[in-house]
C-alpha cells in the first residue's frame, strides 16, 4: 500500500489508540493517556496477554519488543455499538436517570461484524502481525482454555468492573510472573495510609456510565494482596505537589490572602490520578 493511501485508510477508522502503522503514519487516537516506557516490564522473550486490548497499542508494542507470544484479549469494545449506546445514555442523562447496563449485550451488541475491532484489524494487517485476537471477557471465560502468561497487561480496565476484587483474583489465575494494572485512583490528603475506594454510581468519573471506581494507592495494592498476589510496586503514583506557599503577611493584601487561601484549600481537595502497578505472583 501507498503512504497516502495508507494514511486515507487509517483516517476512515475511528481510532482510540496512536498506533505507529510505518512510512510515518500514526493513526489519530482519542486517549491522551500512555503509559511511560519505565512504568512497563521487559516483554523480550515473554509471552503477553492484553486484556481490554481494544485498537492492540500494547499488544503490538509487545510484540515488536521481542514478546514470544502475545495474545489480544477484548470483547466488549469490539463487539459494542458505541454510537447507539451513546444515543441510549444521553437519553438517560436527558431524563435523570440511571442507564440499563444489561442493555449493553442485549441491545447494542454486535458480535457477528465486531465493529469496533476494524481498528484492531486494520493494523494487525498493516503491521503483519501475529498478535493473536481472542473474543472474550475475563469475568467469564474460560481461564484453564485462555491459559496462563508472563506477562499481564490490565490497563485502563479494573475501574470499569463492578466486581473489582474479583477480577484481580481471575487476573492472578492467569498471571506466571507479573501484571501490570493501570486504572483510575485517587489521593486524599491526610489518608494517604488507608484504603480507599470512591464509587461513582453515575456519570461522574468523565461522564462515563461505565466507570464505576477509583481507588486509592493502599486500597489497589490491597485488594493485589487479598486477590493472591504476593508483592505489589508502584511504577506511577500519585502526582507530587509544589511546596505550600509563604503564608502571607499581616500587610497583605487581600487578593495575595485570598490566593494563598485558594492554594492551600487546593492541596487539601482530593487528587484523580491513573496509577500504574505491578502485581507480582
Amino acid at each position: 500500500m501507498e503512504v497516502t493511501d495508507l494514511e486515507e485508510a487509517a483516517a476512515g477508522i475511528g481510532w482510540y489508540h496512536s498506533i505507529d502503522l510505518g512510512h510515518g503514519v500514526v493513526t489519530r487516537g482519542l486517549s491522551q493517556n500512555r503509559i511511560a516506557a519505565e512504568a512497563l516490564p521487559d516483554f523480550a522473550g515473554r509471552s503477553v496477554l492484553d486484556i481490554g486490548a481494544w485498537d492492540g497499542l500494547y499488544s503490538f508494542l509487545a510484540e515488536r519488543q521481542g514478546a514470544s507470544r502475545v495474545v489480544a484479549l477484548d470483547h466488549y469494545v469490539w463487539c459494542l455499538d458505541f454510537h447507539a449506546r451513546q444515543q441510549y445514555w444521553e437519553e438517560c442523562e436527558r431524563q435523570g436517570i440511571l442507564p440499563d447496563h444489561d442493555r449493553d449485550e442485549r441491545d447494542f451488541w454486535q458480535p457477528e461484524t465486531m465493529p469496533g475491532r476494524r481498528a484492531f484489524d486494520f493494523a494487525h494487517k498493516v503491521l503483519d502481525s501475529s498478535v493473536e485476537p481472542v473474543v472474550g471477557d475475563l469475568m467469564t471465560i474460560d481461564l484453564e482454555a485462555l491459559g496462563s502468561f508472563d506477562v499481564v497487561l490490565y490497563l485502563g480496565v479494573l475501574y470499569h468492573m463492578r466486581e473489582p476484587l474479583t477480577a484481580l483474583r481471575r487476573l492472578r489465575r492467569v498471571t506466571t510472573e507479573v501484571a501490570v494494572i493501570e486504572t483510575e485512583a485517587i489521593e486524599v490528603p491526610g489518608h494517604e495510609d488507608e484504603a480507599l475506594c470512591a464509587f461513582y454510581p453515575g456519570g461522574e468519573l468523565n461522564r462515563d456510565y461505565g466507570n464505576w471506581y477509583a481507588l486509592s494507592e493502599g486500597a489497589l495494592a490491597g485488594m493485589c494482596r487479598a486477590a493472591g498476589f504476593r508483592r505489589v510496586e508502584t511504577k506511577v503514583g500519585p502526582p507530587l505537589l509544589p511546596p505550600p506557599p509563604a503564608p502571607p503577611i499581616w500587610r497583605s493584601s487581600r487578593q495575595d490572602r485570598e490566593n494563598y487561601e485558594r492554594v492551600m484549600r487546593d492541596r487539601q481537595a482530593t487528587q484523580r490520578y491513573r496509577i500504574v502497578v505491578h502485581a507480582f505472583p
